[in-house]
């Protein structure tokens, strides 16, 4: 990262002349039936005021119910489905959306509407100065909303990250974040995380490529508890990154490959 990462605030100015450039919204989807579809019309109001040149991708990671089936209902020609087979995991997920896009912005995306979608407009706009935006729940400026046990799992994986891998954020899981496409698309080869941490992998991958970073805003809330069993796999995933961050240096090795090959001490 080019020196400290930044913690600012932008507003938007709703006369602006449309964005000249193509963008693309990453939403992966697990079991949203009824719920995807108000999803999908959001972000599509959205970004019709931004740009005229735009994808969202939604991929249905596996569900159980009719999730996939809304999303092609939709009847949006500007919304691309895909869909795995089986429940493969954000990280995965996410991946395949990024390989896939074709925007010049990429805006990774958490499908459920905790997060209020409007702050993206922002977002774009700060990726004119910087390789990447991120959402922070600490930003002195967001509106956080969580059960109280919930915030403190958060904090401590945060600092646990910090000490663990060097990214100095101060939130790496909020389900927001805007890329660049060149960057990212190089993060995306080599990420190995398919589920629960892989956006520490992400900002691992992008500390190595000396990208310019910027923490944002963000207005989100949060009912649901982290299962015990969810925090163990968070914990197993950042050890894993750890191990091949700061002992076999694996990324820092294969960073300018095409196709990276891990083979994992551990199959998950």
């Amino acid at each position: 990262m080019k020196g400290k990462n930044e913690k600012i605030t932008y507003s938007y100015n709703k006369g602006r002349e449309l964005l000249n450039k193509k963008i693309s919204v990453i939403m992966p989807a697990y079991n949203l039936q009824g719920k995807i579809s108000n999803s999908i019309n959001t972000v599509d109001k959205i970004l019709r005021n931004i740009t005229k040149d735009y994808e969202i991708i939604v991929i249905d990671d596996g569900s159980t119910d009719n999730t996939y089936q809304e999303i092609v209902n939709n009847g949006n020609k500007r919304v691309i489905p895909l869909r795995n087979a089986i429940n493969m995991g954000k990280g995965f997920s996410v991946r395949r959306g990024v390989l896939r896009s074709t925007g010049e912005y990429i805006i990774m995306l958490d499908a459920d509407m905790e997060i209020k979608y409007s702050d993206i407009i922002s977002y774009i706009k700060a990726l004119k100065y910087y390789d990447i935006v991120i959402a922070s729940k600490r930003h002195p400026k967001s509106t956080y909303d969580a059960p109280i046990m919930r915030k403190i799992a958060s904090f401590a994986f945060n600092a646990l990250v910090n000490i663990l891998t060097g990214v100095r954020v101060s939130d790496t899981q909020s389900g927001l974040k805007a890329f660049r496409a060149k960057p990212a698309k190089i993060i995306m080869r080599i990420i190995l995380v398919k589920r629960y941490a892989f956006d520490v992998e992400v900002l691992a991958i992008a500390k190595l490529l000396n990208l310019k970073i910027c923490e944002m805003p963000v207005k989100i809330k949060l009912c649901k508890r982290f299962p015990l069993k969810q925090i163990l796999y968070m914990l197993i995933d950042l050890l894993g990154i750890t191990y091949r961050l700061r002992i076999i240096k694996w990324y820092q090795q294969n960073l300018n490959k095409i196709k990276a090959k891990y083979k994992p001490i551990i199959k998950l």
